[in-house]
């Protein structure tokens, strides 16, 4: 079979149907990631000034001007430094689900103490977690990152609901992260997927105390919490190695070793399941952006993911820890990995309901 591969980045369409090439053989997310760059405004500390003197001054006279979410990597780490240095006031967010690293945690505590950041952290319900954990590996689908992500969003918007917050400040950066894949994730906020899996994995499962926010919670939270997130890192000269050594400097800040890998899960995740059962190694998109950004070539981000993803006594390691932290048997985990996946799409979803809501939009627009 042929395999056509993008001339720029390391990108082909044996990793995704989604992916079409120009006459250069230069690939759709190359070109999207060109008009994310170049949607940015010219002068970008210019901008960045204004956007902070309009978080402070809708946060005037409160507590805090903005959120935060701290994970302890590299991306979180190096914005909380930069909000610091702008004076802003943010309440830090951190959600414990069971699987942060010692490493993480260590970061975390190292910073909110370096910036005398008030930091709040949701410890979530072990048993509920790890059960829904379960039914996403039986369910076969990809993204069992979905659980995590949906819960910070839930925490961040009862928080900004609670203190009257407009911004969240968010290490998301069109140069590191514009690239992903269609197919590699799925939405973060279907709730009615997360439910509909549950109900068919987990038998008798109750959602008790789980942060979620279903549909009608999120037009309540966009119609008057508001709540707008502000991509930071994307204007500023942000470059990965000179943060890393800025970090170190200042807090001795410990590096991972890869992305998001300050959890013990997603680096397994990452570095086993999605290879293993879904032929996905996420290294190809993490580099490929880095490539387009001018940061690295490509000879290079292929030596990189030449090498193997884990060296074998530390999967042995891994695989024993995760497996029994999850009470999971492993004949059974090992059976899940040969399974087919499942499609996010062969569950209940959100999107009828926003289809209904959008319609009903253009109905009232054009009724006016």
């Amino acid at each position: 079979m042929y395999i056509k591969e993008c001339t720029k980045c390391l990108l082909s369409d044996a990793d995704t149907k989604q992916i079409t090439f120009n006459d250069d053989g230069i690939c759709s997310y190359c070109q999207f990631f060109d008009q994310q760059v170049a949607s940015l405004p010219a002068d970008k500390n210019l901008f960045l000034n204004k956007k902070v003197d309009e978080i402070k001054a809708k946060g005037k006279n409160q507590k805090y001007d903005c959120l935060i979410g701290l994970s302890g990597g590299l991306d979180s780490s190096y914005m909380a430094f930069l909000a610091k240095q702008l004076g802003l006031r943010p309440l830090v967010i951190h959600l414990d689900n069971g699987w942060n690293s010692d490493t993480a945690v260590k970061n975390i505590e190292k910073i909110c103490d370096k910036l005398d950041f008030e930091l709040y952290t949701y410890v979530i319900d072990w048993d509920e977690f790890m059960t829904l954990q379960k039914a996403y590996l039986r369910a076969g689908v990809i993204d069992i990152e979905v659980l995590t992500d949906h819960a910070i969003y839930a925490i961040l918007y009862k928080l900004a609901n609670k203190f009257n917050i407009k911004y969240t400040v968010n290490g998301y950066n069109y140069e590191t992260e514009a690239i992903m894949p269609k197919g590699w994730t799925y939405n973060k906020r279907d709730f009615s997927n997360i439910k509909d899996i549950a109900a068919q994995y987990a038998k008798n499962f109750k959602f008790k105390t789980f942060p979620s926010i279903d549909f009608y919670k999120s037009l309540y939270y966009f119609w008057f919490v508001k709540l707008e997130s502000f991509y930071m890192l994307n204007y500023v000269d942000y470059d990965k190695s000179k943060a890393k050594e800025f970090l170190i400097k200042e807090i001795d800040w410990t590096d991972y070793g890869g992305k998001h890998f300050e959890s013990v899960f997603t680096k397994f995740y990452q570095s086993y399941i999605l290879p293993t059962k879904f032929g996905i190694d996420k290294r190809k998109a993490h580099y490929s952006n880095l490539i387009c950004a001018g940061k690295m070539t490509k000879p290079e981000a292929q030596e990189i993911i030449s090498r193997a993803l884990y060296k074998d006594s530390e999967l042995a390691e891994d695989k024993e820890y995760i497996l029994k932290k999850l009470k999971m048997d492993e004949a059974e985990f090992d059976d899940l990995m040969k399974q087919p996946p499942k499609s996010h799409n062969d569950f209940k979803t959100d999107q009828p309901l926003w289809n209904k809501y959008f319609k009903l939009l253009k109905l009232l627009k054009f009724g006016k």
